[in-house]
């Protein structure tokens, strides 16, 4: 993944949240993140294995993996993800973990809910994470579209909404880890889709004796 982004060469790379809870490797991602990413947010399964939110708001395989996890979170990755916001703004992009309307748990998943999301944001470009699944919704047009790999966008003129995908735990049909390109001075998009060994990943998560359910899902991107 990291390979891919590195091939645009961008100046910034920002991170939207979740980086433990789900995967075996916690203390990695922590460690990757925290040396790689300008930007970074907190999210929902992050703030649970901080003991920050209630894990009985999650599902049981959810809420197992979060109990996992904060056993065994090295105090290193404890302190970067304490360090951590679930909104902020860089370069007059809003970005927030869930939504502006609630950073932490609100999903943005239908045009109802991205047009008041984007009301209650002063920025003109907003990108939100928290779904797992690749979005846009334009103001103007005024729907709201699942993207696929390729998908280019012009966002002069226009308020928008964009939501890159996941890196780690697709639900969008499409098991490649997603991610999203910027470049703010052509007000353009472009999202993006990457392989990953998730043959490897399912086997660590069997190892940990995490939820079968967790394993299975990534070769499906559900």
């Amino acid at each position: 993944m990291l390979r891919s982004i590195a091939r645009d060469a961008p100046d910034e790379i920002w991170c939207l949240g979740d980086l433990v809870g789900y995967g075996p490797r916690p203390n990695r991602c922590c460690a990757v993140v925290a040396e790689r990413a300008d930007v970074c947010l907190i999210g929902n399964h992050d703030l649970a294995v901080l003991g920050r939110l209630d894990v009985a708001a999650f599902s049981y395989d959810a809420a197992e993996s979060a109990r996992w996890t904060a056993e065994v979170l090295e105090p290193e990755a404890r302190t970067f993800l304490e360090s951590l916001e679930p909104s902020g703004e860089r370069e007059g992009v809003g970005l927030f973990h869930a939504s502006p309307r609630d950073p932490v748990w609100e999903y943005v998943l239908s045009p109802p809910v991205a047009f008041a999301s984007l009301a209650e944001a002063p920025q003109d470009l907003v990108l939100v994470g928290h779904s797992h699944v690749a979005l846009a919704f334009g103001l103007s047009e005024g729907r709201l579209a699942t993207t696929s790999e390729g998908t280019e966008l012009e966002l002069a003129g226009d308020r928008w909404l964009l939501n890159p995908g996941s890196v780690g735990q697709p639900r969008d049909s499409d098991p490649r880890a997603a991610w999203l390109l910027l470049d703010l001075d052509a007000r353009r998009a472009s999202f993006r889709r990457e392989p990953y060994d998730v043959d490897r990943t399912q086997a660590e998560i069997r190892e940990r004796g995490l939820a079968e359910a967790l394993a299975a899902r990534l070769e499906h991107g559900v």
